[in-house]
């Protein structure tokens, strides 16, 4: 699912962007910069100057010392070839630039689009497998080597069915008093009843928490809207703020469960087996490494009501359009759930 919390503000002022360009030695003056259209992640702009087109990144976090591990990352794994368009270094040799206490990165512009997995061909679903594949091989080659043994603290518990109920019942209670109601509330309201009945049944299936023998560096954040294609062909793998620590597989299936997902809230299998297969060659990850992700996963999807969370409690819809195949696709899950592991491990 698609993430984020950020709101959108205005562009950054003249002032602003006179000051930050002086730090690049040919990045030219300033003559319009303006958001970017899609993307909920931190706030992006096309920033236009007397040189050329780049992609103004806002930093919204501010935590200069992972800003700059990003920026490390990316500038390594683009040395071994992979698609990314790491930032520009100014003429001092930094990457990020503070100003307001803001903190801002420039990149090159990348001219491309993005697809979803209805737009990808199963060659493209094979080649997108191997690219993550590669990304998750790659980075345990540039990045710091992870602790082993020990905690994990990486590990997100397997969400509690009870605790869910009382999100289901919170839910419930804000939706039905929306007013004017519409048929999105009569949708979410039938899918917090369904899910509760389908918790029910299946709560003696919670996940044990993920061990520490798959884990590695992952992209953290690794949809459509982070990949930017030219052509048939991957040109950019975008947005690395959630770098991170994690169960690499459950990226994968992650992925897969964003990408490969139908309006109408069932998976493409044929695109996901051919995607998984890839990412399994290219990485080296075995059937058992991908059968506990899918599972985990699933009962992470039969457990989230972020979407909800976001309208009924914070007042934001930006999310609603993902909300009639994400909920979907929970149920579609658990009655096919052997069909979609069997795609998944091939």
């Amino acid at each position: 699912m698609l993430r984020s919390s950020v709101v959108r503000t205005a562009a950054p002022d003249g002032r602003t962007l006179g000051s930050l360009l002086a730090h690049y030695a040919d990045a030219g003056e300033p003559l319009s910069c303006e958001p970017v259209a899609e993307g909920l992640l931190n706030r992006g702009y096309t920033l236009v100057t007397t040189d050329g087109r780049y992609f103004l990144k806002h930093h919204l976090d501010g935590d200069r010392g992972s800003i700059s591990r990003q920026h490390r990352a990316t500038l390594r794994l683009a040395a071994l070839g992979l698609p990314l368009a790491p930032p520009l270094a100014r003429a001092d040799g930094r990457t990020v630039t503070v100003l307001d206490g803001r903190c801002y990165a420039l990149h090159p512009w990348v001219d491309g689009e993005h697809l979803g997995g209805t737009a990808l061909t199963l060659a493209q679903s094979r080649r997108l497998g191997a690219l993550l594949g590669l990304v998750h091989t790659a980075l345990e080659r540039v990045m710091p080597a992870q602790r082993r043994p020990g905690p994990a603290p990486y590990a997100q518990p397997s969400a509690e069915p009870a605790q869910t109920f009382d999100v289901i019942d919170e839910l419930l209670a804000l939706a039905r008093v929306t007013r004017p109601r519409t048929s999105f509330d009569e949708l979410a309201e039938h899918r917090l009843r369904e899910r509760r009945a389908l918790l029910e049944r299946h709560a003696h299936r919670r996940p044990a928490d993920p061990g520490a023998a798959a884990v590695g560096w992952v992209h953290g954040d690794f949809h459509p809207l982070n990949v930017l294609y030219r052509g048939a062909a991957p040109a950019a793998i975008v947005d690395w703020d959630r770098l991170g620590v994690q169960p690499r597989a459950e990226e994968a299936v992650r992925a897969a469960a964003i990408f490969f997902v139908r309006p109408c809230g069932t998976l493409d299998l044929a695109k996901v087996a051919a995607y998984a297969g890839a990412y399994r060659g290219a990485r080296g990850a075995d059937a058992g490494e991908l059968a506990a992700a899918v599972h985990r996963v699933w009962w992470e999807r039969l457990n989230d009501f972020w979407m909800l969370t976001w309208r009924y409690r914070l007042g934001d819809r930006r999310t609603d359009p993902q909300f009639p195949a994400a909920s979907a696709l929970a149920v579609w899950w658990t009655r096919e759930y052997q069909a979609v592991r069997d795609a998944f491990t091939g």
